[in-house]
């Protein structure tokens, strides 16, 4: 397998002094460059006629990369390592999100109103008409992010607790992207009764729920009853949002390869939550011919004990994911890094789309293909084409809160997935450019917009 580029995740500052004599700093980049590390600022932060204090900010591969480099350095004579700085964890001490006030309270006035007394008043006006706690507090741009830490990231199942900062981080995306407010409920069970009654619970506060990082098949029945237990939007992200960006990206891939989704064929490895999602989405925008694979190979009719969601995607066909792949125009990887060979891409038909989502390492690493094939995406940000929920989900949820919508619906998800395709114009779409950036401005109001028309032509919008 090619080695990993370099990456903010493992991001290092290295202070170090070293003689005030030339010549000195370039034996220390030249160390972090020979053992591989990205090297980023360097900041002066002292200097004397004899010493020079430095902050050298590095990026690398891995922890065991990352140590790598600060032995090198540390063995450089005459360089002394003061110390040692992880960008990553600093970043999150102490948390990456807070409450803060609306409004401020500057005398007794203010008080009376915003607490009591004055703040009964709001609560019998609430009491008396039930609809006026979207007007009169922060239930209309509230989504409560829910997790029981069984699925996080490529991880698994590590606990609510260490999903935490996970959840943390999501709640910066939907502030940053959409202005949504969010707030990090992690569930200290894996029952799926007890997940479905701590959420139906503190309901009263939030306009929507976002699932997140739940194991499938759990994670299939805790939407589906809360959606019909609760009117307020339910939405996981794992499953909705992965299927909503990778609809997008293929969309504009398949525009390059001037193939119609009717008529390709397509693969998909992994049959969990995200898998079968984007396999729903999917058909629903036209595909015909999907093959679902897991770790047994092709889901395959003539396989025993196939779960609900594999049945309704199993295949005459039988055999491993390299049979699969023969002949494929489109590879979807939700699954495992490395499982996929140079091999098995040459195998498939003309002009190849590989969508290898798997991370941090993906199924197999773009330099090992980049000739082989018509577009590669990926789920990291260091490679082009870039596939991140990011572009969906606080959209979604701006566009559903905005016009109060009681559920969020299959075709809702389509038209998020058309809107963030249709802002790669024609003139700008390439092979290293089918999906807009993250950091665009202008997806999430276009995603809420297609979003919130959905919903009123499917009459669940409330205002």
């Amino acid at each position: 397998m090619a080695k990993l580029t370099p990456n903010p995740s493992f991001s290092l500052t290295i202070r170090i002094e070293i003689p005030n004599r030339i010549g000195m700093l370039a034996s220390v980049t030249n160390a972090i460059a020979s053992t591989g590390g990205n090297l980023g600022q360097i900041d002066l932060i002292e200097q004397t006629r004899k010493i020079s204090t430095r902050d050298i900010t590095v990026d690398a591969a891995s922890t065991e990369q990352a140590e790598g480099i600060v032995q090198a350095v540390k063995a450089l004579p005459d360089i002394k390592v003061v110390n040692v700085y992880d960008r990553t964890f600093n970043l999150h001490r102490g948390g990456k999100i807070s409450i803060a006030s609306r409004i401020q309270l500057k005398n007794v006035s203010d008080l009376a109103m915003a607490y009591t007394p004055g703040v009964g008043r709001i609560c019998s006006a609430i009491a008396e008409n039930p609809e006026e706690v979207y007007n009169l507090t922060v239930k209309q741009n509230m989504v409560a992010i829910v997790t029981d830490g069984s699925a996080v990231l490529g991880l698994g199942n590590l606990g609510a607790a260490a999903a935490l900062p996970v959840m943390e981080g999501k709640a910066m995306l939907f502030k940053e992207f959409a202005g949504i407010d969010a707030f990090p409920i992690c569930v200290d069970s894996q029952d799926t009764d007890e997940i479905i009654r701590t959420v139906k619970n503190i309901a009263p506060v939030f306009g929507g729920v976002n699932l997140e990082d739940i194991a499938a098949p759990r994670c299939f029945e805790i939407e589906a009853r809360l959606r019909q237990e609760l009117d307020i939007p339910i939405f996981h992200d794992d499953q909705h949002g992965t299927a909503i960006v990778t609809l997008a990206a293929l969309v504009n891939a398949l525009k390059l390869v001037h193939k119609s989704i009717e008529e390709v064929r397509i693969v998909i490895n992994g049959a969990g939550a995200a898998g079968v999602a984007v396999a729903r989405l999917l058909r629903k925008a036209g595909a015909e011919n999907i093959w679902m694979c897991d770790s047994q190979g092709i889901i395959s009719t003539s396989r025993p004990h196939l779960t609900l969601e594999k049945q309704e995607f199993a295949v005459k066909a039988q055999g491993a994911l390299a049979g699969a792949m023969q002949g494929a125009d489109v590879f979807i990887g939700l699954s495992a890094p490395g499982v996929v060979t140079p091999d098995m891409v040459k195998s498939m038909a003309k002009d190849p789309i590989i969508f290898a989502m798997a991370n941090p390492i993906p199924e197999i690493q773009p330099e090992l293909v980049y000739n082989d094939v018509a577009v590669i995406a990926t789920g990291r940000s260091d490679y082009p084409n870039q596939i991140n929920n990011v572009l969906a989900f606080p959209g979604v949820f701006r566009g559903a809160l905005d016009c109060r919508a009681a559920t969020i619906t299959a075709t809702m998800y389509l038209e998020a997935a058309n809107a963030i395709a249709s802002l790669v114009k024609p003139s700008d779409l390439d092979r290293e450019h089918i999906i807009p950036s993250v950091f665009d401005q202008r997806v999430a109001t276009v995603v809420a917009g297609a979003v919130q028309q959905a919903a009123r032509q499917e009459g669940i919008a409330s205002c």
